[in-house]
């Protein structure tokens, strides 16, 4: 066990004492007070050791990205001399390249504002495109990424035993693999076409779906209608039962009803996200890897 402190925040304080059990750490919370304009006071737990976990995900990304940077400075000035991000949902990814003149790579700026305040980080999954690491695009000194689909596959072998494992699409089929290898499970991908945030078109693999139980596997969930639309298809060519695991539930707005109207079962998801269908802990993986991270920066 690695001497440290790890400081949360009250609305994640679940999975970050998960975590701080899984890797011997205390878990203290950064007191937080919101002035009737929206500034935050934040008090940090004192005193701090020389390395302190700050455990914070960027979904819901623009008031948490203050308080990194209020939490960081501020423990750097209290004596903290290794700082390990810990962001189990890394937001700000998907916009890696200007698609029109003018528009800001928030993927480069977010990842610099991090490095600039972190020795390493530590996240799940990152939703990265034409950037092919995690350093590419958050330079810190030790960038660790770890990936919730071996995790996803025992959930899924221990409640569908026998499953497809399906990809919504081309984007998901790495971490389809990686689940299916972990069980020897069968597995595909669905090919999709986008015309917008909430229109799309999804074409089924040429597999023999009647009958067959099919968990459809992703990184990121949010709208829920690409997966929707999968399963509506899944179930009209004969599939016993579709049901759906996610690493990042982010389930925008109406999703899972979106889901439940398209005939899913179950939904299942880590605790990466806070969210009611987070049933898999990434606390284990995320001590292992926070001691890898250690040894590296």
């Amino acid at each position: 066990m690695l001497e440290g402190v790890l400081l949360a925040f009250d609305d994640e304080a679940d999975p970050a004492r998960r975590l701080a059990t899984a890797g011997g750490w205390p878990c203290r919370l950064v007191q937080r007070h919101r002035f009737p304009d929206g500034e935050f006071k934040l008090r940090l737990p004192l005193p701090l050791p020389d390395r302190v976990i700050v455990f914070r995900g960027l979904h819901q990304p623009n008031e948490k990205l203050v308080e990194i940077l209020l939490v960081a400075r501020a423990a750097r000035e209290l004596g903290a001399k290794h700082l390990t991000l810990v962001c189990p949902y890394l937001g700000y990814m998907r916009q890696d390249i200007a698609f029109q003149p003018g528009e800001v790579v928030s993927q480069r700026v977010v990842g610099r504002f991090l490095a600039d305040l972190f020795d390493a980080m530590v996240t799940v999954d990152p939703h990265l495109h034409r950037v092919a690491t995690l350093a590419e695009a958050v330079p810190v000194k030790a960038p660790v990424v770890i990936s919730a689909a071996p995790t996803l596959a025992d959930w899924v072998a221990q409640e569908r035993p026998g499953a497809l494992l399906l990809g919504p699409d081309e984007e998901a089929a790495q971490w389809v693999a990686q689940a299916a290898a972990r069980h020897g499970s069968d597995s595909a991908v669905c090919r999709k076409v986008r015309h917008g945030d909430k229109q799309v078109q999804i074409e089924l693999p040429p597999v023999a779906w009647q009958g067959r139980a099919v968990v459809i596997l992703d990184d990121v969930a949010s709208t829920g209608h690409t997966v929707a639309l999968a399963a509506q298809l899944l179930l009209q060519a004969g599939a016993a039962s579709v049901d759906v695991a996610v690493t990042h539930a982010l389930f925008a707005g109406d999703a899972i009803e979106v889901l439940r109207r398209a005939g899913v079962g179950q939904v299942w998801s880590t605790d990466c996200i806070p969210h009611p269908t987070s049933v898999i802990p990434m606390a284990p993986l995320l001590a292992k890897a926070l001691e890898g991270a250690w040894s590296r920066a």
